[in-house]
């Protein structure tokens, strides 16, 4: 059991909000510090505990500006955690509304990870600036499209119209981040109040397309079609297409979509790797996604430049299963499988049933 005055009961003691027994247990360990280096203002800011980091900052004199090791503030704890009370609180304490932690960044940039328009509100009325960046180059408006709250986006975009206007150090838009995450109401948003370029690039040449299709959110794939004019059969840096990247991350409904709905090529080349969608799939080990562009048409014989099959990547890859459902499906050039191919196969009892091996040389 902890004695009275040990550092880890005196951070229970604020967790649970225990402001007499905290009071009466301070004198032994005034200058605490946790393994982090957090001090017990942060300890009280992070849990909310407004009563007590009062008492802490002015009975104790504590100092609100105190860094722990990633040089978070409390300030950083309340608005990272949305405790308004307590962001208030420091705020009007005169805390340094700006200040920075590890990787720079702001008490307004943590705010903006939580769907937490009123603690966003009281930073910016408190002269927080939405325009800085963090080490990775996004700036608050980036990281609340992330999150994806309509309101938030609209408030920022209110009292900084230029927010928008931002890249991170590898070119992506707010606009590609809100379609990765699938945050179909801040793609609206985006798309209405913002001008970005249709099929702006990161600098992998990755379209918001591309990043919506390849994370299975038709619904925003569909909104950049019609409201963006986004080009399906835009290519990135290795020549891929939107096609290409679902079959990598195996979205077998926006291949459908792609496929069905829009006439893309089920079998279309990436330019660089000359690698078809059904490739991508087996060289990831995708089974069901290789149903799916079979299913769809796709030429289960196609090679790449390399004289290579599915069934050569898939057995590369050493996805056995994959590898199981190809031979079942009837490749030409199952016979052409040869010595390390076949060794790696045979490791799996149970796989490649029914194949004969006496066929292998």
């Amino acid at each position: 059991m902890a004695r009275p005055g040990d550092p880890r009961r005196l951070c229970r003691l604020v967790q649970e909000g225990q402001l007499l027994a905290l009071q009466a247990e301070l004198q032994e360990a005034r200058g605490y510090r946790g393994p982090g280096g957090d001090t017990l203002l942060h300890c009280a800011a992070r849990h909310g505990r407004r009563d007590i980091l009062a008492y802490l900052a002015e009975a104790w004199g504590m100092d609100i500006e105190a860094a722990n090791r990633d040089y978070k503030r409390p300030l950083h704890e309340a608005a990272s955690m949305g405790h308004r009370d307590c962001v208030r609180y420091l705020l009007a304490q005169g805390a340094a509304v700006d200040s920075l932690k590890k990787a720079d960044w702001t008490p307004l940039m943590m705010a903006c990870t939580r769907k937490n328009l009123e603690v966003i509100q009281d930073l910016v009325e408190h002269g927080a600036n939405p325009l800085l960046k963090n080490k990775d180059g996004w700036n608050s408006f980036h990281i609340a499209s992330r999150e994806g709250d309509p309101l938030i986006l609209q408030y920022l975009l209110t009292v900084c119209p230029n927010a928008w206007k931002t890249e991170s150090k590898i070119r992506r838009t707010p606009l590609h981040t809100a379609a990765m995450h699938g945050c179909l109401e801040a793609v609206k948003v985006l798309l209405e109040r913002c001008q970005y370029e249709p099929d702006c690039k990161d600098s992998c040449g990755v379209t918001p397309f591309m990043d919506a299709i390849q994370c299975g959110h038709i619904d925003i794939a569909r909104l950049l079609l019609k409201k963006h004019e986004a080009c399906f059969s835009a290519e990135d840096s290795l020549g891929s297409q939107a096609l290409h990247r679902a079959a990598v991350t195996g979205q077998d409904e926006a291949i459908r979509f792609l496929v069905s709905d829009l006439g893309v090529d089920v079998d279309t080349r990436a330019t660089t790797t000359h690698l078809t969608a059904l490739l991508f799939a087996a060289k990831e080990g995708h089974t069901s996604t290789i149903q799916t562009l079979l299913s769809l048409g796709a030429d289960i014989n196609s090679k790449d430049e390399r004289n290579r099959s599915a069934l050569h990547l898939a057995c590369a890859g050493q996805h056995l299963v994959c590898a199981e459902f190809l031979l079942q499906s009837g490749l030409k050039d199952s016979a052409d499988i040869t010595g390390t191919l076949a060794q790696q196969l045979t490791k799996t009892a149970g796989v490649l049933q029914g194949f004969d091996h006496s066929e292998v040389a």
